[in-house]
C-alpha cells in the first residue's frame, strides 16, 4: 500500500520548467522582422546579380556582332546593322525592360561607330581596315520599376509569405501537442490523487476501530498525507499551466490575424513602392531636363551680356538672377537698364546708394520695370561691375549676399 502511494505519476514529476515557449517567443515578431530583412536584401542583390550577368551576356554578344569583314561593305554600316538587330531581337530588352547602351569605337580609340540606341554616321569608309578590331563597351541597367525587377520582387514576396505561413502553422501544431500531453498528465495525476484519497480514507476507518499502537502505521499515515499534499500542489501547478497554454492558444489566433494583416500591408507596400519608383524616375528626369535648360539659358545670357555691353563686368550671380526672372518681358526691361548703364550712365535711373552694408562696400542700385533692382559698383577692368539682379521679394537675400562680398569688391 505504501509503495503504491509513493509511485510517481505518468508524467514523472513536476510541471514543465524552462524559458518561454516558442509561441511566446514569436510574439515579439523577431522571426518576421528577420524574414522581411532577408527578403529585401535578397531582392536587391538578386537584381544587382542579374544586371551583372546581363552585362556580360550583352558584352559577349556585341563583341561577336562587331566581328565583320571589310570586304562585305562599310564597317560602320555592318556594325550598326548587326548591333541594331541584336538590340531589337533581344527578349530581355523587349519583354524585361532591360536598358542596354552599347558603345563601339574603332581600333584607334577615337572613331565612334555605334553609340547608345543607333549608329553614328560619318565614319571614313576608305580606312575601314584601320577600324578593326573594334573596341566594345556595354552599359546594362535593370531599374527597379521594370518587368524583370518586379518579377523578382513578386517571387521573393511569395516565398516570404509561404515561409511565414509554414512557420506559424508548425508552431501552432507543436503547441497543440504540448497542450494535449499536459492534459493527459493532469488527468493521470488527478486519478492518482483520488486513489490516494480512497486509500487514506480506508486507513482512517481502520484506525478508528483499532487504536494506533504501531509506529509503522503512524509513519504510513504521515507519508500518505505528505504525498497527498505534494500531488495536490502538482495538480494546481498543472491547472495553472493549462490555463497559460489555453491563453497562449488565443494569442496564437491573434498572431495569425496579425500575420494576415502584415501580408496585406506587404502587398500594399509593394504596390506603393512600384508607383513611387515610377514617380521618382519621372521627377529625376524632369529635374535633369530643367537643370540642363537653365544652364543653357545662363550660358546664352552670359555670352550675350559680355559681348554686347563692353563697359560692364557681369558676375555669374547676376547672370543666374537674370535667368531666374523667367518672364521674357522682365528680362528685356532689365537688359534695357543695363544697356543704358553701359552706354549712357549719366541718364540711368540710379535710385540710391545701397545702405546698411559694411563701410568698405560702395554699391549702387538701379531700378527697372516696377520693382526690379540692379546692384552694381565700379569695375576693375571695365567701367561698372554688375553684382546681382533682383526684385522686391528677393531684396533681403540680395542684401545678405552683397554684405558678404570681400573688401576691394
Amino acid at each position: 500500500m505504501v509503495g503504491a502511494a509513493e509511485a510517481p505519476g505518468p508524467a514523472g514529476g513536476d510541471a514543465p520548467r524552462g524559458g518561454p515557449s516558442p509561441l511566446e517567443r514569436i510574439a515579439s515578431f523577431r522571426f518576421a522582422y528577420l524574414a522581411i530583412f532577408v527578403f529585401l536584401v535578397a531582392y536587391v542583390f538578386t537584381v544587382e546579380g542579374l544586371q551583372e550577368l546581363l552585362r556580360r551576356h550583352y558584352r559577349a554578344a556585341v563583341e561577336a556582332a562587331v566581328r565583320v569583314d571589310p570586304a562585305d561593305g562599310p564597317v560602320a554600316d555592318q556594325i550598326a546593322e548587326r548591333v541594331g538587330r541584336l538590340m531589337r531581337e533581344s527578349p530581355w530588352i523587349r519583354y524585361g525592360d532591360v536598358r542596354v547602351r552599347p558603345l563601339v569605337l574603332g581600333a584607334d580609340g577615337r572613331t565612334l561607330l555605334f553609340a547608345g540606341g543607333g549608329p553614328v554616321r560619318g565614319a571614313d569608309d576608305t580606312r575601314d581596315a584601320e577600324l578593326l578590331p573594334a573596341l566594345v563597351d556595354v552599359d546594362v541597367s535593370v531599374p527597379h520599376n521594370t518587368v524583370l525587377a518586379n518579377t523578382v520582387l513578386v517571387a521573393y514576396a511569395a516565398l516570404l509569405v509561404s515561409v511565414l505561413v509554414i512557420y506559424t502553422r508548425r508552431l501552432a501544431a507543436r503547441e497543440a501537442l504540448r497542450l494535449a500531453e499536459l492534459g493527459r498528465t493532469r488527468d493521470a495525476l488527478a486519478a492518482r490523487a483520488e486513489s490516494i484519497e480512497h486509500e487514506l480514507g480506508a486507513v482512517r476507518a481502520r484506525l478508528a476501530e483499532v487504536e494506533p499502537e504501531s509506529e509503522l502505521q503512524a509513519e504510513e499515515i504521515d507519508s500518505l498525507e505528505r504525498e497527498r499534499s505534494e500531488l495536490q500542489g502538482r495538480l494546481l501547478a498543472l491547472e495553472r499551466r493549462e490555463a497559460e497554454l489555453r491563453s497562449g492558444s488565443a494569442r496564437a489566433q491573434k498572431l495569425e490575424e496579425e500575420r494576415r494583416a502584415l501580408e496585406d500591408l506587404l502587398d500594399e507596400a509593394t504596390r506603393d513602392l512600384t508607383v513611387k519608383e515610377s514617380e521618382l524616375a519621372e521627377l529625376r528626369s524632369q529635374s535633369r531636363r530643367s537643370s540642363r535648360s537653365k544652364a543653357r539659358d545662363e550660358e546664352v545670357i552670359a555670352r550675350r551680356l559680355r559681348t554686347l555691353y563692353k563697359n560692364l563686368e557681369v558676375d555669374d550671380r547676376a547672370v543666374s538672377n537674370l535667368a531666374d526672372l523667367g518672364d521674357e518681358s522682365s528680362r528685356l526691361r532689365a537688359e534695357e537698364a543695363l544697356k543704358r548703364l553701359c552706354d549712357e550712365p549719366d541718364t540711368a535711373m540710379v535710385r540710391r546708394k545701397v545702405g546698411g552694408l559694411p563701410p568698405h562696400l560702395s554699391i549702387f542700385e538701379l531700378g527697372f520695370a516696377d520693382k526690379g533692382r540692379i546692384y552694381y559698383t565700379n569695375g576693375k577692368t571695365r567701367r561698372f561691375r554688375v553684382l546681382a539682379i533682383g526684385a522686391k521679394n528677393s531684396q533681403k537675400t540680395d542684401l545678405e549676399y552683397l554684405s558678404r562680398l570681400p573688401k576691394g569688391t
